[in-house]
């Protein structure tokens, strides 16, 4: 029954992941698809090329949340399933994978900045904090969101080692590397308009 509970955890996690709150906030707020504009992708920072702050923190906190929500549910109640620790850090790369790959949209999905960062707090507060920090600090200087995470991203797999190392939370440091490795490629087309000098920056219209 223990690998019936965990195949459970992750599928209810994935089916978490896959709401996409940039999809769901634009349409109950009358705005478009953000998949029909800007750099079609249904992420906060493409919302909020709209012009709408509102809708893209709405979005920023419904995609952060989800992901922080599954993790912490799996921390909170998989003991009572015979589960082990490891289990929230697959559950939090099944979230992200949700997100990447909604089965309610197609399978095509946004970036996943701000799932990740919802799975990282849920993993350890100051985890989360030291990546959002590094975010926050590159956004503000380069007023690039993707450079930001970007960098983040990468950042997170050295924060994550430096607060547990591999032994303490081995499945935690795979998981992290995972997510890190996987939004480097879903950014990959914004690396090459960085490199270029055409990538959008925060706040620009569409």
């Amino acid at each position: 029954m223990t690998i019936i509970y965990f195949l459970s955890a992750l599928l209810a996690a994935y089916l978490i992941g896959s709401l996409s709150f940039a999809i769901l906030v634009s349409r109950a707020m009358g705005l478009s698809d953000p998949r029909s504009y800007g750099s079609r992708n249904p992420g906060a920072t493409n919302v909020l090329r709209t012009g709408n702050k509102g809708a893209a923190v709405l979005t920023l906190l419904g995609d952060g949340l989800k992901g922080w929500l599954a993790v912490f549910l799996a921390q909170r109640y998989g003991a009572h399933f015979g589960l082990g620790d490891g289990l929230a850090a697959w559950v939090g790369l099944a979230v992200f994978l949700g997100h990447l790959y909604p089965l309610y949209h197609g399978f095509k999905g946004g970036k996943g900045v701000a799932t990740a960062a919802g799975v990282l707090f849920a993993f350890d507060f100051w985890l989360g904090l030291a990546t959002l920090t590094t975010w926050l600090l590159i956004a503000l200087f380069f007023r690039y969101s993707s450079l930001a995470a970007i960098v983040s991203a990468v950042f997170a797999c050295f924060f994550n080692l430096l607060l547990f190392g591999f032994d303490e939370r081995a499945a935690q440091a795979i998981v992290v590397t995972l997510i890190s490795i996987l939004l480097l490629y879903r950014h990959r087309g914004n690396i090459a308009n960085l490199l270029q000098g055409k990538e959008t920056r925060l706040g620009q219209k569409h």
